[in-house]
């Protein structure tokens, strides 16, 4: 375990030289002093000017930094989370006084409070002044700083929309708190918990408990998530919560994978095109990230009204592949087959023509189309 925990610091770590990682000191009227900060932007960020990211907040950033930005810059890279601002907190030496609570009612008080108004009322407007940053904002927290994190969810306007707590050393009254105010939010908001066999007996207790009161409730807006790892301690438990949190919190941004393709898209009873686009402006609704559709994905609507028959979908999909890619076949191509398949024969063959000259795609090529062009035109002597 501990082999296989090394070779995967080890890649994330090497993943952070192609992203660009600053240094920053910002002076707190809050906290009466500055504060050190870690900034991952995206790989994207110079290159295009237009673009803005969401933001995450990651509390005990002198440890925590790396492992949240590497899995996010992997991710994304991938394309199964968008790109995104990393921020971390440097809590080196301050932690304590900064997670500092109340006895009597478990909330922010002195230093604590403190800390709490400098995260909302200083750091999170001087990075939305600073950088591109998009509607969404999640924040991260390990132990004591994962029990902080949840005060920001205690506001009837939450500051974050995604809270990761790893191994949370709960407040006790938080165990009432969260899932009081979980129960009535009325916007979409992701939680993650997760805790380890390596956690202290408390630790492990709390978690359980909350996660038990929390998987009770009946509230389509929140979308929660728990893991409980069985071979990780305490400090190694955010390397195996990270990767698995980010998986769940973007799962809708995620390409179309064979069980949604075989499972979701092939029983739908209505339009493969509609789910599509349903698909994408989700991701721009949670996200506040405008994603261009994935060619694989196109792909797999194709596929599906090809395996369905339901060839007048493809008029919808075509008039979509040419707003997205205008400059290639694509949407000729799907515009070709729904003339095609819907006895428009001669249609199909000069709009086949046309797509010749456009870019070739996703193996779609000039060859191709001239051949489907050529062969409609020898079917019906045109």
């Amino acid at each position: 375990m501990k082999t296989k925990l090394a070779t995967l610091f080890f890649c994330v770590s090497c993943l952070l030289l192609n992203a660009q990682v600053k240094y920053e000191s910002i002076e707190s009227s809050k906290l009466g002093e500055s504060r050190q900060l870690k900034i991952q932007l995206p790989r994207s960020y110079n290159s295009n000017e237009d673009k803005s990211y969401p933001l995450f907040v990651v509390l005990d950033g002198d440890y925590l930094f790396e492992v949240v930005a590497g899995n996010v810059d992997y991710y994304s890279y991938w394309e199964d989370m968008p790109e995104a601002i990393i921020v971390g907190v440097n809590q080196n030496g301050f932690r304590y006084d900064d997670c500092m609570y109340s006895q009597q009612n478990s909330l922010p008080i002195e230093t604590g409070a403190s800390f709490f108004e400098f995260i909302g009322t200083e750091l999170v407007p001087y990075i939305e002044r600073n950088y591109r940053t998009a509607n969404f904002r999640l924040a991260v927290g390990h132990g004591e700083t994962a029990n902080f994190i949840n005060y920001y969810l205690l506001k009837s306007n939450p500051l974050f929309s995604g809270y990761i707590a790893i191994s949370p050393d709960l407040a006790p009254n938080m165990i009432d708190y969260l899932p009081t105010q979980l129960g009535k939010i009325q916007s979409t908001l992701f939680y993650y918990l997760a805790c380890s066999d390596g956690d202290t007996a408390t630790v492990q207790e709390m978690a359980s408990a909350l996660n038990l009161d929390i998987s009770l409730l009946s509230n389509d807006n929140l979308k929660y998530k728990f893991n409980n790892f069985e071979e990780a301690s305490h400090y190694s438990a955010p390397m195996h919560a990270i990767p698995k949190a980010l998986e769940s919190i973007f799962e809708v941004y995620r390409p179309i994978s064979k069980h949604e393709y075989k499972e979701t898209i092939l029983k739908l009873d209505g339009s493969p095109v509609d789910y599509l686009q349903k698909k994408y402006n989700t991701v721009y609704e949670l996200f506040g990230v405008k994603k261009q559709v994935l060619i694989n994905d196109f792909r797999a609507i194709s596929a599906a009204i090809e395996k369905n028959e339901t060839y007048e979908y493809y008029e919808a999909l075509g008039k979509l592949a040419r707003e997205e890619y205008p400059s290639t076949m694509l949407g000729n191509y799907y515009l070709a087959r729904f003339y095609e398949e819907t006895g428009e024969s001669k249609k199909a063959m000069r709009t086949y023509q046309t797509a010749f000259t456009f870019e070739e795609v996703a193996g779609l090529t000039k060859d191709l189309m001239l051949e489907r062009a050529e062969a409609i035109k020898i079917d019906f002597g045109y």
